[in-house]
């Protein structure tokens, strides 16, 4: 029975894209105000005959935005008031509702590029003390997307996977699914160190490009040198410089499409059987584990978790039909196929 990976405790994005920027939502806030605070002028000025100036008795252009901003403000010194039943209603009815509104697009401003924003820095600090045991995914484009769908199938809880991708859309659908995201440069020593990445668990690199994807994997390299990193890459010749930049496993889907074609040709359960493999939605899947104390001393053939495959001992990969697996020894790596429970 494949086991499933403890996820480490809940945390929420850790950084979200921003729809427009930051100077851009003040500039809006601030438009929207002031809009209002003209509509408010012009009010008051096609009413003035409604409205009695206590000090010279005239109510000039300069009375009526005094009178305006004081009556946004609520501060109302009185040297100005509405005195007609029209200018009242207009009061109550058309400037009260702007008022308010002025007030909540200031307050809404103060809280979210002061508070809130203060809020979110400290909580990020918090998660990323906290950090440790997740998946980072390096792109979230077709293989990234697949691969975080297929995670969350085998029973990885969405809160343990970090999603790092430049594209606002992307990573709204990483959000979607229930990852955690960040937007930006994978290829950047601090943006991998912001996500904690030298305390996860393992790391799924598919940038799109393979020149990309080379370079995300020497930086991830660099920043994590014990994390065990999986990529894709696309064209033969560049899977070796995926693995000396540092890659644990290089995945070409070119080249498993040619395996699962050849499959086919030579029999046509070949390939449905390949894919039922590589998926947990499929009858059986492969598992890769350590070995187990009750184990050691016992041939590969004995366990009865699954069918054993292959032994990795060390550097060494071991067949099911050497020798060597006729023992298993502490530290051993098995893998094998496992039937996939009913939901």
């Amino acid at each position: 029975m494949p086991r499933k990976r403890t996820p480490p405790a809940l945390f929420k994005p850790l950084r979200r894209a921003l729809a427009v920027p930051v100077w851009a939502d003040v500039a809006l806030r601030l438009g929207a105000a002031l809009a209002l605070v003209f509509v408010v002028v012009m009010v008051h000025w096609i009413d003035r005959d409604g409205l009695k100036d206590t000090h010279d008795g005239v109510i000039s252009f300069l009375d009526v935005v005094y009178f305006t901003m004081i009556s946004i403000t609520t501060t109302g010194f009185g040297d100005i008031a509405p005195v007609s039943d029209k200018s009242r209603l207009i009061e109550a009815v058309i400037v009260t509702p702007i008022r308010l509104a002025v007030i909540y697009i200031f307050v809404g401003t103060a809280y979210n590029f002061i508070i809130k924003r203060s809020w979110e820095t400290w909580r990020m600090k918090r998660i990323q003390e906290h950090l440790a045991g997740h998946v980072v995914v390096l792109g979230y484009g077709v293989s990234g997307s697949e691969a975080v769908a297929e995670l969350i199938a085998r029973g990885t809880d969405p809160a343990s996977i970090v999603v790092i991708d430049p594209s606002p859309q992307r990573l709204a659908l990483a959000e979607q699914a229930g990852c955690n995201v960040m937007e930006g440069d994978a290829t950047r020593d601090e943006t991998l160190e912001a996500v904690r990445i030298s305390r996860a668990q393992s790391i799924l690199v598919s940038a799109g490009r393979d020149d990309t994807t080379i370079l995300i994997i020497l930086t991830a390299r660099h920043v994590a040198p014990d994390v065990p990193i999986t990529a894709v890459v696309r064209a033969d010749d560049n899977e070796l410089l995926a693995r000396q930049a540092g890659a644990n496993n290089v995945i070409n889907p070119v080249r498993f499409t040619g395996l699962l074609l050849a499959g086919s040709a030579e029999g046509r359960h070949i390939s449905e059987y390949l894919s039922d493999l590589a998926s947990v939605t499929g009858r059986v899947q492969l598992v890769e584990r350590p070995v187990a104390a009750s184990e050691i001393g016992l041939p590969l053939e004995s366990i009865r978790s699954g069918k054993g495959l292959r032994i990795y001992r060390g550097e060494r990969a071991i067949g099911f039909w050497e020798a060597e697996s006729h023992v298993l020894e502490a530290g051993d790596v098995i893998v094998e196929i496992t039937a996939t429970l009913p939901a």
